[in-house]
């Protein structure tokens, strides 16, 4: 039966996630949706239309792929880096960020044979500790090269370790005695050769040096939540340099980027510093729910009738991040879930 022109059938509502943008017929599954997103002020984001998105590549995709957001698209190539992905006011404020944003590499140190190098700038009281005044810790990069042991050369050794801080200054350099022989130096990517290691610093003075420095006159096995005046570690695949330095160092301060090409630790150390610092800059809304318990432990404190009366803007805001967004190292004040 033909429907009454007079009586039209009613517009069913959709239920639109302000996040995604996506949309459903049923608020429950909004809600659902919601739960296993973990949408928050610390997800990327398309610069022109805000959505979120689960990666940098998904933004990408978003603004700059065959299926892109036309209107999106459109303004990212007029006035978008194509670097960071932000989106400035003007062309000329484009052109002035791009000069700024792309990071220039570091020279590398090389390999000629030197003694030791210490520095004791990030030691407790110094200048960059009074920068911060207490507010947020200081980062230290740290790389290693590693040649091989073991009849087939396969197992891992480190033999040149290099930590540097927030300011490129060298902390730590120093080459180090494997445990064991070295059957290949891997010459083509580490340059070291048996010279190198010959007069090397042996493995447990190093583990101390590199201790003293992370620690930074705190316990070892006993450094508070929050880190204390304990460093944040940033590196290339660090965990595998710290197991490679037979050393532990406690997760919560671990901060991780992935290596490749030729490998020098000095110029790997400040390339992580670099792109670690530009993460930890981004410019996220910080959000403070310190008042509301509720909002602070996410959908788990609230019924079912409670989240279904609750605006999509709402769920949102007592919606939080799977994750320790890095902009949360810059103070120790910030709630990790918001």
């Amino acid at each position: 039966m033909a429907s009454d022109p007079d009586h039209p059938k009613p517009k069913t509502s959709r239920h639109k996630c302000p996040a995604c943008y996506k949309q459903f017929n049923r608020k429950l599954h909004l809600i659902e949706h919601m739960k296993i997103s973990y949408h928050s002020v610390h997800q990327p984001r398309c610069w022109v239309c805000q959505k979120h998105c689960k990666s940098f590549e998904s933004v990408r995709e978003h603004i700059n792929s065959p299926l892109s957001k036309t209107n999106c698209s459109k303004i990212f190539v007029e006035q978008g880096c194509n670097l960071c992905l932000k989106v400035l006011d003007s062309p000329s404020a484009l052109k002035e960020h791009k000069q700024m944003c792309c990071l220039v590499a570091p020279a590398p140190l090389g390999t000629k044979i030197t003694p030791c190098i210490e520095s004791n700038v990030t030691m407790s009281g110094s200048i960059m500790d009074e920068m911060h005044n207490g507010k947020a810790q200081k980062a230290v990069a740290m790389d290693c090269e590693m040649v091989g042991g073991g009849s087939d050369g396969s197992i891992d050794l480190c033999a040149r370790v290099c930590l540097v801080d927030e300011d490129e200054n060298i902390i730590l350099h120093t080459y180090v005695q494997p445990q064991i022989p070295v059957t290949n130096y891997r010459y083509e990517v580490t340059g070291l050769t048996e010279d190198h290691l010959r007069d090397a610093i042996p493995l447990n003075e190093v583990q101390d040096k590199i201790k003293k420095i992370l620690y930074n006159g705190e316990s070892v096995g006993r450094i508070p939540p929050d880190g204390g005046k304990a460093r944040l570690l940033a590196g290339h695949d660090v965990q595998h340099d710290l197991d490679c330095l037979r050393m532990k160092y406690p997760g919560f301060l671990l901060r991780y980027n992935i290596q490749c090409g030729i490998h020098d630790p000095y110029e790997d150390c400040i390339s992580v510093m670099r792109l670690y610092k530009r993460m930890c800059g981004q410019d996220h809304q910080q959000v403070f729910r310190l008042g509301d318990e509720k909002a602070n432990s996410g959908f788990d404190s609230f019924r079912s009738m409670e989240l279904e009366k609750k605006a999509p803007d709402e769920l949102y805001e007592i919606s939080t991040s799977d994750y320790k967004c890095w902009c949360l190292d810059l103070t120790k004040d910030c709630n990790p879930g918001s």
